[in-house]
């Protein structure tokens, strides 16, 4: 068990949530750059998961083979593997439903928080649960969503650079589905944390949605320094 770190020395950490192709990703390492904190996409993480399950010919579905997998990952087994396919997007769907999976990366996700890695003074981590479960005490929350029309769209532009046949209605009704499993499972459901800022990217640019995040996140940091 890792120490607790204490009150005075613990770092900035922002939590950035909310469902597929919302923007949350691009926003999150511009901010991370911008801020100068460490960042990760724990997205990565399952969608690692569900890489190493289909590169194995592991079925995503059982439970005891994915929690394995997820019990022995690290971020090299697929440093070089092309996780952002449709199909490995769907398998991480599956994996992130399951408890035993959300406990295996839980603490590598919480050690990140706690202590960044190359000597910065905190950290960015975008998911769907970072606010709610994973660092429930984060400096800044924030919620970045859009409409289902306009998350569908960003996706297929995406992923028809390497799929040209998919059509967006297709990409759509994947969308939607995998909002349903996100936010009905039993285990961390997709929705917006306590005091978190609801930032809609629907009708705007990154550019747009970087300034607004900003002025979230200058304002909690005045606070903070206020304290």
């Amino acid at each position: 068990m890792t120490a607790p770190v204490p009150e005075e020395v613990r770092p900035l950490v922002i939590a950035v949530d909310g469902p597929a192709a919302a923007g949350k990703g691009t926003l999150s390492r511009r901010l991370a750059g911008y801020y100068g904190l460490a960042y990760l996409d724990t997205g990565t993480l399952y969608r690692g998961v569900g890489w190493l399950m289909m590169h194995r010919n592991l079925d995503p579905r059982n439970a005891e083979e994915a929690a394995a997998t997820a019990q022995g990952f690290s971020l090299d087994l697929v440093a070089d593997a092309d996780i952002r396919t449709g199909d490995v997007g769907k398998a991480a769907s599956v994996v992130a439903v399951q408890p035993a999976v959300r406990a295996a990366l839980l603490q590598y996700q919480r050690d990140f928080a706690a202590r960044p890695p190359k000597g910065t003074q905190g950290a960015i981590l975008d998911g769907r649960d970072i606010g709610t479960v994973v660092c429930p005490d984060a400096t800044v929350k924030l919620y970045v969503t859009a409409s289902d029309e306009a998350r569908a769209e960003r996706r297929w532009r995406d992923l028809t650079l390497g799929e040209p046949g998919l059509s967006l209605s297709q990409v759509l009704e994947d969308i939607r589905r995998r909002d349903a499993r996100d936010s009905s499972r039993a285990e961390a459901p997709l929705r917006p944390a306590p005091g978190a800022h609801l930032l809609d990217t629907t009708s705007l640019s990154i550019d747009a949605a970087f300034a607004a995040a900003r002025r979230v996140i200058d304002r909690a940091l005045g606070d903070r320094r206020a304290e």
